[in-house]
């Protein structure tokens, strides 16, 4: 590579790294390289396996025998933490399909939304309805969808002794610093 293409690099790999200094995304870190910023908002998702339904008329269970297919979509969340309790508040299309479109009908669907602590213990679940109204002759339909919580900040966010050790400064020949280094390498 040439002296003028890698200054072109460095110059594209700065700019990039430049769009990124802004809350709760990646920054640089005066030369310890990237630090993700963290805070006591939960990450909203749909389950792998829990976003989608079909229901079925009758007893059949063959594509013919297909009543309604619904899936859900367009996950988003808004949450405020600026009091000792966080408020999470995840909003969410969901999509249907219905193979007979005679008639006005409105579909009932169940959801649930869960809050968890480190990712796999559940901590509250609770249950909701969406319905989707489809007009006559009307083949696809959607409704939106909220489900909200509160969590205490404690569990949210780790102690600030805690906080402390993990942020303060280190030099590449500290103690803890070697030990941390052979542990990653070894894992």
């Amino acid at each position: 590579m040439t002296a003028r293409l890698r200054r072109i690099a460095t110059a594209v790999a700065i700019a990039a790294l430049a769009g990124c200094k802004s809350s709760g995304e990646l920054v640089v870190n005066q030369g310890v390289g990237i630090t993700a910023l963290r805070t006591a908002c939960p990450a909203v998702g749909i389950p792998d396996y829990t976003g989608d339904v079909t229901l079925f008329r009758g007893a059949g269970r063959n594509a013919e025998d297909i009543d309604v297919i619904a899936a859900m979509t367009n996950m988003r969340s808004q949450c405020d933490d600026t009091g000792e309790r966080v408020y999470s508040q995840a909003t969410f299309d969901v999509m249907a399909r219905r193979s007979d479109t005679r008639g006005a009908r409105t579909v009932e669907l169940p959801y649930f939304s869960a809050v968890m602590r480190g990712g796999s213990s559940v901590v509250s679940k609770r249950l909701g309805t969406v319905r989707i109204s489809f007009a006559d002759g009307q083949e696809r339909a959607q409704a939106v969808a909220t489900a909200g919580a509160y969590i205490d900040r404690s569990e949210a966010t780790l102690p600030p002794d805690i906080v402390r050790q993990i942020n303060r400064k280190r030099r590449a020949g500290d103690e803890d610093a070697e030990a941390q280094l052979a542990y990653n390498a070894t894992r």
